[in-house]
């Protein structure tokens, strides 16, 4: 037993298990973008990013200094998610372990797509031969709809799609900033659990449910109440997400500017994916939840959105 874990154990003792109070909202973005802060070929309006020809919109994250991770008590919040499915009684502080510790962490400011990147965009790349074809014609035609998020989908084939767009896969410490924003929210909408507000699933046998109105995916932007202040639809839940980085089994408890995941050997050759997907439980859905998969893994759970530096990055 982890020093970390029986440091939840010794927590939940005599604590009743109920979810923290709901924290102040953070603020949407008010800055105008200038022409200098736009890659060439693309337009804005506002914060907000759109391909000169038919793509993702992108959103401005400002430059930010947060708190990454989770702490005891941010873990002992997620076991009661957990416990409260259908298969709680599997539930285990350790399953959060790999959230702590907290680290603080400062980030140069970066685009990010507003939404998964869709079939219909993923299909344009394959039409002019810079990325390879989805195998949907193996028995997952369901899945190839064109506003559904493109799955399937390797860690390779992602970060190819990105750069066809002059873009990158983001990193770990991106997707949490923009599914928690600076006030470190427990979901990407706020610190309350809602399960109408996010294509999720289920800790059970069978980890699909109709609860959010979709079995399986669902076209991306359909829970527009589950967005962040900034903007970004479906942070949590329908597809997980690919980030660039490698995954590790916790973090290095130091301050870090612009990180981008340990190499090895701390580093394992699995990447790391957030955001949980539609047979994800709640629990796998909070802004600091994280799973991890081989490059090579093809799941109908898995996406990916691309990011985009903003400014020079701090050496």
């Amino acid at each position: 037993m982890t020093a970390f874990v029986r440091a939840v154990i010794a927590l939940s003792a005599g604590v009743a298990l109920t979810p923290p109070a709901l924290a102040p909202t953070d603020a949407p973005l008010a800055r105008t973008s200038s022409a200098r802060d736009v890659p060439g070929g693309w337009a804005t309006e506002g914060g907000v990013l759109t391909l000169a020809t038919p793509g993702t919109a992108m959103i401005r994250v400002p430059h930010s200094v947060f708190t990454m991770g989770s702490s005891a008590e941010d873990v002992l919040a997620a076991l009661v998610d957990c416990q409260s499915e259908p298969g709680g009684h599997q539930c285990k502080p350790s399953l959060f372990a790999d959230e702590t510790p907290e680290r603080l962490v400062t980030l140069s400011s970066y685009w990010l797509d507003r939404t998964e990147v869709t079939v219909a965009d993923y299909a344009r790349c394959v039409a002019v031969r810079r990325c390879r074809s989805l195998p949907f014609d193996q028995g997952a035609e369901r899945f190839d709809r064109p506003l559904y998020p493109a799955s399937l989908v390797t860690w390779d084939e992602a970060r190819a799609y990105c750069a066809f767009r002059s873009g990158r896969l983001p990193t770990e410490a991106e997707f949490e900033r923009a599914a928690r924003g600076p006030s470190r929210r427990r979901f990407p909408w706020g610190n309350l659990s809602n399960s109408h507000v996010t294509n999720h699933g289920r800790l059970a046998a069978d980890p699909t449910t109709k609860e959010d109105g979709f079995a399986e995916l669902a076209p991306v932007g359909s829970f527009p109440e589950g967005r962040t202040p900034e903007g970004f639809v479906d942070l949590a839940g329908n597809v997980a997400e690919w980030t660039h980085d490698r995954y590790a089994t916790e973090y290095v408890p130091t301050d870090l500017v612009d990180p981008q995941g340990p190499e090895p050997p701390l580093g394992l050759t699995a990447r790391a994916v957030r955001g949980g997907s539609f047979s994800s439980g709640m629990a796998w859905v909070r802004g600091a939840a994280r799973s991890a998969a081989e490059p090579n893994t093809r799941r109908p759970s898995i996406g990916f959105r691309c990011a985009r530096d903003a400014e020079r990055r701090q050496q």
